[in-house]
């Protein structure tokens, strides 16, 4: 809404970061607002009409200011106003994000800071990029819209159509983070995930037409479908092949596979139908040993023409063991290692031990096992794969 009504994303993100701050300071002592969000929006509204204000005193620019930032903006909007401050604008930012000055991975970068709440280390790893590369792509993108001299406002139609393909990979991002948190003591970040499926719903309702849009809602249902029984009472992780299925979400798991059938034959094919695909397929699968894997195979094979990825070539050589036995999917890794994007992590690693599991070879599986562990800074994760190789006879005492 700050960023509609003044134009200037960057100082719209500090002002509502500084109305955050006067929210944990003064709502302990003073109690929560009946309308938060109005409060919320109002102090940053404030924020930003004192910048405005110090700006045309300091350098002297009045009229230049005046004329971009007519006076009907800087009236302030009540705490309690309606449709507004109601207005969701959260898709709208998306695509304002997706800026044309911006490239891709700039853009979805930003975009997932500025929408998505991912911070910083978060980004890096879903880039497999060093944090500090991406503070630093993080804060061009902004200056570089700044400069641009492109107007921040909502792409028309044709427009959005080359900003779409972007939008989608912010989504599935913020999904799989909220899904699975790249770092820390939880294994799932409830809100971020559910925040993605509403904004792909939105999206959907927008464009219920494109193909790629409804196989990324289908992507999303299926695979948060499983979400209840992925941890079990301590918080642990559960593995798919050792998942309670009756506890999924058959009513989303019904919806998912309607919206995937229903995708498929209507568009072009992309990466977000036939990862959907491979969803269905195991959700629909009554146990771990029914699931279709050559079917599987197959379609991960095709994701692997659409999209050049690392982890669609791990997910493949994987799938290949299930089909073909652990030898074929453990020289397929053997491939990967020498890929920079994924030498040393940690899933190549895992990958690595569970296939060794599969052959026999439980030494050398723990080790993997082991060293899968050190490299992920998913606490739920490091301890699932710490337990993983103490089973196999040759680990070290499992934390608590």
């Amino acid at each position: 809404m700050l960023t509609r009504r003044f134009g200037d994303f960057a100082a719209a993100e500090d002002a509502v970061q500084e109305a955050l701050l006067a929210a944990f300071a003064q709502w302990p002592a003073d109690g929560v607002p009946d309308n938060p969000r109005g409060w919320l929006i109002q102090v940053a509204h404030r924020r930003l009409v004192e910048q405005i204000r110090g700006e045309q005193a300091r350098r002297r620019r009045e009229d230049l200011v005046a004329r971009q930032e007519p006076v009907d903006r800087l009236a302030a909007p009540a705490a309690d106003a309606g449709p507004a401050t109601d207005r969701d604008d959260t898709l709208v930012l998306l695509f304002l994000c997706c800026h044309p000055a911006l490239s891709a991975a700039s853009a979805i970068a930003l975009t997932l800071r500025a929408v998505g709440g991912l911070t910083t280390a978060e980004i890096a790893r879903a880039f497999m990029v060093p944090e500090a590369t991406m503070a630093q792509r993080i804060s061009r993108a902004k200056q570089r819209i700044k400069t641009s001299g492109v107007p921040f406002r909502q792409p028309d139609t044709e427009d959005r159509g080359r900003r779409l393909g972007a939008v989608l990979h912010v989504l599935y991002l913020i999904f799989n983070e909220g899904h699975t948190r790249s770092a820390g003591p939880q294994l799932r970040q409830v809100e971020l995930s559910a925040e993605a499926i509403r904004l792909t719903r939105a999206l959907h309702t927008l464009l219920p037409d494109d193909s790629e849009v409804t196989g990324l809602l289908a992507l999303m249902l299926l695979t948060e479908a499983r979400s209840p029984a992925r941890t079990g009472p301590a918080g642990e992780l559960i593995s798919l092949a050792d998942q309670d299925r009756g506890r999924w979400d058959a009513a989303a798991i019904a919806e998912g596979v309607a919206l995937v059938t229903h995708a498929l034959p209507r568009g072009p094919v992309g990466q977000y139908q036939v990862q959907a695909a491979i969803a269905a397929l195991h959700d629909e699968a009554p146990t771990a040993d029914a699931t279709d894997w050559p079917q599987i195979l197959a379609l991960y094979e095709v994701l692997e023409r659409i999209t050049d990825s690392p982890v669609v070539a791990l997910n493949r050589a994987v799938a290949g063991a299930m089909v073909n036995g652990p030898a074929a999917g453990l020289d397929a890794l053997a491939v990967l290692a020498d890929d920079s994007r994924l030498a040393g992590h940690h899933r190549l690693f895992a990958a690595r031990a569970h296939l060794l599991e599969m052959a026999g070879d439980r030494s050398a599986a723990a080790e993997a096992y082991r060293a899968a562990a050190g490299r992920t800074a998913s606490l739920p994760e490091r301890h699932y794969l710490l337990l993983r190789a103490a089973r196999l006879g040759h680990g070290a005492p499992v934390p608590e």
